[in-house]
Order: structure tokens, then C-alpha cells, then sequence
């Protein structure tokens, strides 16, 4: 195995699969079939008895989700084939998780009791993960009506199309958007196809993303399919992993309902779904960027601005992380006003209470399942219209990485998890990130013009006739706590920050 090539966003063409039937397995697959009653379990039992993938190599586990009789397995099956009873919980998210954990298979393979893959499907699918470890490989499918089949024919049978007819067969919406995007390579959004029933990837993947979630039953593997994305993997369709699926897609049957039941789960929890998050002034459980300031002993009123600024923008699916050592605040007896750590408990309890803020002592790795990421200086304040451009910016191309000059020697940057995520997979201990990026997404670095713009010009002063209204009176505010003062050489660029968010 060729240890994680670094491949350019979802352009697996540098990666060669070994040729079906010449080649010698060494991965064990664990194929995972959920089953509520299961009428055509038999049928997919009898195709996977055929597979052309060594036997002492590949498990099945069928995974009785509450079937009212119990499942019962059928005289033709493969060779290691053992039912999993849910003992908690129900439905298809919660019946794969309950699979996986009990598999012993490198390879998890997602496969529904209504499938009749061919006799290379496993074979086809598992060959990609003798060449790599962080790829998910997806299965092709058509939908038929089922013909009067026994499990015998199924076995036997050296092709599916002498089983059914394909011509006739309904295509998954998914083939149109493989073809048109060039297998994938050139895919935005690879993970939108990776829809289950049929698809395989490392048993270490599955775990590190947490499963699919039990919550979501309607779109769970799409949910799914997103979190993967997130943690880097490369999403491979293979042509020669066929299968029908027996029975109509569900949107034939009532499409609008379909459409309803994913909504919620998608536009919580994917937050590239755009389109599904226009109500104005909701919270939704996945943000769209994560803001990360490094606090330290930044004086509470520069980050009380920093987070004000944050939480104002035009992207309102936000959440600010402050990273500072709030976990060696401790609650024993203390003098409240000669505390050592006042500051630090003050700006701890002054955000405590704000679900869009996070006190964290570190930064993880990724943000995931958050899609970007914004990191830059406390003392750099947002302007309303830096992370909607930084993120239009980074869109364009794709680019794994957007680096903005603040001056004084310092950035800010907006990362894409995705991107960040595979270069955590594929970096050594010594590498530097942003030069895995740079191979598989592209850096890119701007001036700040764009991100945080100038304030706008003072208006003309009124005619010389004009009526001069009576100045109104402010009333006088106590000063605050005194800011240390800014070195002279950033008063410039943060007056100018200070200034462009005001508005306009």
C-alpha cells in the first residue's frame, strides 16, 4: 500500500486500483446489512454467497432492527454470516452503528437488504483501500421492480443481467451527477452522491467521524457522507460495483414528503446547504465558521470587541472559540478582589452564558463538523463583511486556506476543515500544514482591502444657508477600565479596523 498519496481535492485519477480478478486481497471487509423484516434479505444474502471476495476474508452481519418474527438467516448465505440484534434504539442510522461496533472487518462495507449486488461488488469497492487508507468507495445502483426470483437463480447467476432487465431499470439521481462531474474528480461536493445503500470505507474512519447519527432517520447517510467529508476522505465511485435495488425509489412514491422529512436534519446539520438556512435569526446546531481568537492576557475590553464584532457580521451561523487556560480557574476560597486570575475569571463568567461563544484551553485540530474556520488577531476586529468575503473568496477555487496581511507581520486566515482535515491525515510530525494544503487544495494569500474595507467618506458639509441644528447632548459615560497602549506602528491598520465597523 502506497501510505496516503496526497491527492488534489476529489481527483483520485493518480490513484490505480489493482484489475478485478488479478490481484490477491489482504484487507478483511465487514459487510453491515440493516434489516427491519427484511422480505428480499435472502436475495442479497445469495448474491454476497457468489462474491468473487475470499470468504476467509469477509463477514456479514445482519442486523435485526426490531423485525416482529426475529430474522431468521436463509440456507444460502455467506460463509461467515451472523445476525446482530438492536438491543437499543431503532431505525437504519442506529441499526448500522450497532453493526460496526460489532464487526471485526478493516473495511466496513454499508450494503441494504434490498440489494442484489453482482458478484464483484465487494471485490470492486474494497480493491481502492489496498491502495490507500482515507477513501470512501461508493457502490452504483438501479431501481427495479422485483421479478419472481428464487435466492438459487440469484446465486448462480453470473451476471445481474440475466436476473433483470436494466434497460428497463430506473437509474439512481446520483449516476447523472457522477457523469457529469467526471467520476467525481471534478466534483464541488463529492459527498452529495455518497447516499448509501452500497458504499465501503476503513472501520477507523467510520469510528473517528462517530457513525451516523441515531437522531436523523431520513438522510442519515447524507448527514453522514457530510461529517466524512469534513475529516478528508476522498469519495471514489466505481462503475464496476453494480447493483439493483429491488423496489422504486421512495421520492417516486411521494417526493414533496421526502423532501420535508431530510430538511430539518440537513439544514442543522450540514451548513454548506445554504439554501436551507434563509430564516433570518435562527441558531442552528452545525455553524458555518468557527472564529478562534488565542485570549492569553488580552485585557477584557479589546476582546469583548473582538467578540462583538464576531457576533455581528453579516454571516450570523457563527460561533466564537476564546482560547485561553480557563480550566485552571478553580472554585475553592479566594479573595474575590486580590485574585491573581481576576481578569481571566471575569471575561470567564462575563461569556459563560453565551451559547455562541466557547472557552476552551485549546484549539482542536479541525473544527469538524464545522465546514470553515477563522483564526486572526484578538486585537483585529471583524469587520461586518470579512468572513462573507473570505468565504466567497475561498469558494471560488476551492482553495484550502485564504491568508489576509494585517500588518505588523501578522494574518488572518480562513481554513476549510475539509482541506485542513486531510492534511492532519496526510502530514508527518515535522510537516508544516499549510505545505500539505498547498498540494491539495491551494493556499492563497490577499492584501486586507477586501476583507476589511475602508469607512466611507464624510459627507459634503451642508450649503452655506443651510439651518445648523442644535447639537444634541450626550450625556457623559465613566471610563472604563484603561487598554494598554498599541504600538504605534498597528495604530494605523486597527484605527482603520475600529472605524469600518461602524455603520455605515
Amino acid at each position: 500500500m502506497n501510505a496516503r498519496p496526497a491527492v488534489r481535492q476529489n481527483d483520485f485519477s493518480p490513484l490505480t486500483p489493482p484489475e478485478l480478478g488479478a490481484w490477491s486481497p489482504s484487507l478483511s471487509v465487514s459487510v453491515v446489512i440493516p434489516a427491519h423484516g427484511g422480505p428480499y434479505l435472502e436475495f442479497a444474502l445469495a448474491a454476497l454467497a457468489a462474491q468473487t471476495y475470499p470468504d476467509h476474508l469477509m463477514e456479514v452481519l445482519v442486523v435485526d432492527d426490531g423485525s416482529r418474527p426475529a430474522i431468521e438467516l436463509p440456507e444460502i448465505r455467506p460463509f461467515n454470516t451472523r445476525i446482530v440484534p438492536v438491543t437499543d434504539g431503532w431505525g437504519i442510522s442506529n441499526a448500522v452503528n450497532t453493526g460496526a461496533l460489532a464487526a471485526d472487518g478493516e473495511i466496513i462495507q454499508r450494503l441494504d437488504a434490498d440489494m442484489v449486488p453482482c458478484r464483484e461488488h465487494i471485490e470492486a469497492l474494497a480493491r481502492w483501500h489496498h491502495v490507500t487508507d482515507y477513501l470512501v468507495t461508493i457502490g452504483m445502483k438501479r431501481f427495479v421492480e422485483p421479478p419472481p426470483l428464487k435466492a438459487e437463480q440469484i446465486y448462480r447467476a453470473g451476471h445481474l443481467e440475466e436476473l433483470f432487465d436494466l434497460d428497463a431499470a430506473v437509474a439512481s439521481s446520483t449516476e447523472a451527477t457522477i457523469a457529469k462531474t467526471d467520476g467525481l474528480r471534478k466534483s464541488r461536493n463529492p459527498y452529495h452522491v455518497c447516499t448509501g445503500p452500497t458504499l465501503a470505507l476503513p472501520r477507523e474512519i467510520f469510528h473517528a467521524v462517530g457513525g451516523l447519527d441515531p437522531n436523523v432517520h431520513r438522510g442519515g447517510d447524507t448527514e453522514f457522507a457530510y461529517r466524512l467529508a469534513m475529516h478528508g476522505v476522498v469519495f471514489i465511485p466505481d462503475e464496476a460495483a453494480k447493483a439493483v435495488h429491488l423496489g422504486l425509489p421512495a421520492q417516486r412514491v411521494d417526493k414533496d414528503r421526502v423532501v420535508r422529512a431530510v430538511e430539518p436534519a440537513f439544514s442543522h446539520r450540514i451548513p454548506l446547504r445554504r439554501d436551507l438556512r434563509k430564516d433570518r435569526g435562527r441558531r442552528w446546531l452545525v455553524p458555518y465558521v468557527e472564529i478562534v481568537f488565542e485570549v492569553g492576557d488580552t485585557p477584557a475590553p479589546v476582546v469583548r470587541q473582538a467578540v462583538a464584532a464576531a457576533l455581528d457580521g453579516k454571516l450570523q451561523d457563527v460561533v466564537v472559540t476564546l482560547v485561553a487556560p480557563w480550566s485552571t480557574l478553580r472554585d475553592e476560597r479566594r479573595s474575590v478582589l486580590g485574585d491573581p486570575s481576576f481578569d481571566l475569571r471575569m471575561m470567564r463568567d462575563l461569556f459563560a452564558y453565551d451559547d455562541r461563544v466557547r472557552l476552551i484551553d485549546e484549539a482542536a485540530p479541525t473544527p469538524a463538523p464545522i465546514p470553515f474556520r477563522y483564526r486572526g488577531p484578538v486585537d483585529v476586529p471583524l469587520h461586518r463583511a470579512t468572513l462573507e468575503r473570505m468565504v466567497e473568496t475561498v469558494q471560488k477555487d476551492l482553495d484550502g486556506v485564504l491568508v489576509v496581511d494585517v500588518g505588523a507581520g501578522r494574518s488572518a486566515r480562513l481554513e476549510r476543515t475539509s482541506a485542513l482535515a486531510r492534511a492532519v491525515l496526510l502530514a508527518g510530525v515535522s510537516d508544516d500544514l499549510d505545505a500539505v494544503i498547498e498540494q491539495t487544495h491551494g493556499v492563497r494569500h490577499a492584501a486586507p482591502a477586501r476583507y476589511w474595507p475602508p469607512p466611507p467618506l464624510p459627507e459634503a458639509p451642508p450649503a452655506a444657508d443651510a439651518k445648523t441644528p442644535e447639537p444634541i447632548q450626550i450625556p457623559a459615560v465613566p471610563a472604563g477600565p484603561a487598554v494598554p497602549a498599541v504600538p504605534a506602528e498597528e495604530k494605523t491598520l486597527l484605527n482603520r479596523l475600529k472605524s469600518a465597523l461602524r455603520p455605515n
